[in-house]
């Protein structure tokens, strides 16, 4: 991979990474402050420190952060840490810098997979925490196969790759609306949780499909060399002791299923795990030891910024963050492809 000519010094990494949790930390508390209902931000904080018993604050207001701003809030940052980890494993796999969950069409898989299950009405006796993530993944991991399989794996070039993304994109999208089709009594809520939202969100998703966020997150920085080995190619990889095959197999599932769990939760939200890692990348380098950790925070930045930006650009009515996350996703997308004729790893 190429190394950028913005990267920062070492001893600045702590410093900036610090200065990155603080940033979200202010947006966070900025978004909670944020919505129809006129909470200020002294008041929001008055909240998050203590709760009900927060002097001067009317029980709406505690129950509105508590109990709807709050799980939103949390859920945007996991689903964004999730998506943007995501995207550094395949960019890393496939060993090509167009790889991400959304142009794959690994998210269209998970999509469809619970569209299935819909259909087939099999979260009427299967709880809903439960179901939906176990058939998102089962239809994120069938995609991934299927991509990895047309592409031609890790010897795909960025075209053969975008190619079959959106070959996939394109079957997965005809097969969500045959389900929907047939499914009319859900279809506006379908759509709309097809386009991404943080808008569902409340505590009992996020106990049921946060820790997975939280653990699939967490997991891969630990396989930060394994992740630097396999973009030097097989034979160095094999020559520094790497199973490769093994290796392989356990980060696309892991990757998968924090793509799946995300799609769970919020639905189809694109580009964060491709616009992310790349920026990243230009500030701290391509090693994964430094990239991963600040790709982990900025994700989540990011989706908290378009979830915020979200709900207030129109003035009574909510944009899909999907949307928001594409307007600002698809344009990077556009750059890089421009950027095919110079070597970016």
């Amino acid at each position: 991979m190429r190394s950028s000519r913005l990267q920062i010094p070492m001893q600045h990494i702590t410093p900036l990474l610090l200065l990155g949790i603080l940033i979200t930390g202010i947006l966070a508390l900025l978004s909670l402050s944020f919505g129809t209902a006129d909470i200020s931000v002294a008041e929001t904080a008055r909240i998050v420190l203590y709760g009900g018993e927060a002097a001067q604050t009317s029980a709406a207001h505690i129950y509105i952060i508590r109990h709807i701003r709050i799980p939103r809030v949390l859920t945007a940052l996991l689903v964004g840490m999730a998506l943007a980890t995501s995207g550094v494993v395949f960019q890393s796999l496939f060993r090509n810098p167009m790889a991400e969950p959304y142009i794959l069409g690994v998210s269209s898989g998970a999509a469809c997979g619970v569209a299935f299950g819909a259909y087939i009405g099999v979260f009427a006796f299967l709880p809903g925490s439960w179901g939906v993530p176990i058939f998102a993944f089962i239809g994120a991991i069938g995609a991934s196969s299927m991509i990895y399989g047309l592409s031609g794996g890790l010897k795909s070039t960025s075209v053969t790759l975008l190619l079959s993304g959106v070959a996939m994109n394109f079957l997965l999208s005809s097969l969500m609306s045959l389900f929907m089709y047939f499914n009319r009594e859900q279809l506006e809520d379908i759509v709309f949780w097809s386009m991404g939202s943080f808008a569902s969100a409340n505590w009992e998703k996020l106990a049921g499909i946060g820790p997975l966020l939280i653990i699939g997150t967490l997991l891969i920085p630990l396989f930060h060399r394994e992740l630097d080995l396999l973009l030097l190619g097989e034979e160095a990889a094999r020559s520094m002791g790497l199973s490769i095959k093994r290796t392989r197999v356990l980060l696309l599932i892991i990757a998968t299923l924090l793509t799946a769990s995300a799609v769970a939760i919020s639905g189809i939200i694109g580009f964060v795990g491709l616009v992310t890692p790349h920026v990243v990348r230009m500030i701290v380098g391509p090693g994964h030891r430094r990239l991963l950790p600040f790709t982990i925070l900025c994700g989540g930045l990011f989706t908290l910024l378009a979830d915020t930006m979200a709900r207030g650009l129109l003035e009574n009515a909510e944009i899909p963050v999907g949307i928001i996350t594409s307007l600002a996703g698809a344009p990077f997308f556009i750059y890089l492809l421009r950027r095919q004729k110079k070597e970016i790893f």
